[in-house]
């Protein structure tokens, strides 16, 4: 089994989904007028304006911290250190080319998930790649295959991964069996899922400033320990990214695609752009100023926090601790963390990994539940008997992924993330004049001095494909 996933993860990521992605990353940098770079240092900005008086959706700072709750997780920690395994210390360099690239490519899809939301039974917004490929393209056909895709990914298997990374790191640190690390964590699981998005969203917006913080200073603890490997660990980032350090062994090429492909390949498993997960948390919020580029920006952003920051916080300790130069692939990446972690401060090292694992993990099981139950809704909103069992299945693959084997549950994720990337990245292509014409009258009312609104009445074509009641205000007439 494990064989043939593999088979079918080097043809999705080695000649379809890897070229797709980048060429994702350069349309959408463009359609968008540069967006990752004109709005580079404006992020605090955004931020201080996040709350909304609409109490329809939750404020836009909520919304960041719950797609980081999903974007952040062992995808940062036990990813990056199979791609370093896997790809050599040159995947770090191309998983920094995939951030910016995927900057734009968040941005769009998000402001697609602004623009296209609703608003359920109760009020609350609503929306995501399912949304905008039955109003924005109008086929519900393909926002179907889409919600089940994200539910068997996000509500399932990624779960696992995350419950997989917990328990080899408890195990491996406290000798703790993992059976009672899944009691444990599906207890955890059911207390939060059952009390709905907002209660994940508030949890959502203290865990992850503090586990993104506690993570960032230990791998500066670490650098500063170890400062005199410094300029040596840049030197094999960018010459392994190259292929410089291997052009005389003959290696070059194979060397340079692992590479790459293990670089955007655990880069955009950890930042999640393009994949169509984000996007479900963008249109929940009731985004302050209220045009749907609002949300686009204040989530690119996450891609820079995630990768630019975090994933590079895991790296450097891998790097750091020199344990690359004795690098065994068959090694579980969570593993490798902790001993990197180990050699570089001490035995206590492995320990402060669980807590920080956990943090990661268990805010990305929460926010994984929401974007599950947000397509469910999509599929049918009035079902409580699919709510209970979606559930169920969630607690079930926690537990599952506890006990399971690491390469096929690494195995399964892939697969999961390649089909829903390619499903939303078409959609999004699609759309990509909608993109264009959000983006520029956003610009627009920027340049102008004014604080952007969205006015439907300015984009006739688009206003018919809305739902109604979300984007109808009174607006002012603006030039």
């Amino acid at each position: 089994m494990t064989d043939f996933l593999f088979f079918i993860n080097e043809v999705l990521w080695g000649s379809v989904l890897l070229w797709l992605l980048i060429g994702a990353g350069i349309w959408f940098t463009f359609r968008s007028g540069f967006v990752q770079f004109r709005y580079f240092t404006r992020l605090r900005i955004f931020l201080r304006n996040s709350d909304s008086p609409d109490p329809s959706g939750i404020s836009s700072f909520q919304a960041l911290c719950t797609s980081l709750a999903a974007r952040v997780g062992s995808g940062n920690l036990a990813g990056i250190a199979l791609a370093i395994s896997a790809g050599g210390p040159g995947s770090v360099f191309w998983m920094w080319v995939a951030a910016v690239l995927s900057m734009a490519t968040a941005f769009a899809e998000c402001s697609l998930a602004q623009l296209y939301k609703s608003r359920d039974k109760e009020g609350n917004y609503r929306g995501g790649p399912a949304w905008y490929m039955e109003r924005g393209l109008g086929m519900r056909w393909m926002g179907v295959l889409f919600s089940v895709f994200l539910i068997v990914a996000f509500g399932m298997v990624f779960n696992a991964v995350q419950a997989n990374s917990i328990a080899i790191a408890t195990h491996y640190a406290f000798d703790v069996p993992k059976i009672w690390v899944g009691v444990f964590l599906v207890a955890m699981t059911a207390l939060v899922i059952w009390r709905g998005m907002r209660t994940i969203a508030r949890l959502s917006q203290w865990l992850v400033p503090l586990m993104a913080l506690l993570w960032v200073c230990m791998s500066l603890y670490v650098v500063v320990l170890h400062i005199e490997r410094f300029p040596e660990v840049i030197r094999l980032i960018f010459s392994h990214a190259f292929g410089w350090h291997e052009a005389a062994s003959g290696a070059l090429g194979y060397t340079v695609s692992q590479a790459i492909t293990n670089g955007f390949q655990r880069g955009m498993f950890s930042n999640e752009a393009g994949m169509g997960s984000t996007p479900n948390a963008a249109a929940a919020a009731a985004a302050w100023p209220p045009h749907p580029a609002t949300q686009g920006v204040v989530q690119m952003f996450g891609v820079l926090i995630d990768t630019l920051i975090i994933c590079t916080a895991t790296a450097a300790i891998v790097l750091m601790s020199g344990m690359i130069d004795g690098i065994e692939t068959s090694r579980s990446g969570i593993i490798l963390v902790q001993q990197a972690l180990s050699s570089a401060v001490g035995g206590w090292g492995s320990g402060f990994i669980v807590i920080v694992v956990f943090l990661f993990a268990f805010t990305s099981i929460m926010a994984n539940y929401t974007y599950a139950e947000n397509n469910l809704l999509f599929l049918n909103q009035d079902s409580r008997v699919l709510k209970f069992l979606l559930r169920f299945m969630v607690l079930t693959m926690v537990m599952f992924g506890t006990q399971a084997a690491l390469p096929l549950v690494w195995q399964l994720a892939d697969v999961a993330m390649a089909i829903m990337a390619i499903t939303n990245i078409t959609a999004i292509l699609l759309l990509s004049p909608v993109v264009k014409a959000i983006a520029a009258d956003y610009l627009r009312q920027q340049k102008l001095g004014i604080s952007p609104i969205f006015n439907p009445n300015r984009f006739p074509d688009i206003k018919n494909q809305l739902a109604p009641g979300v984007w109808d205000r009174d607006v002012e007439k603006k030039p």
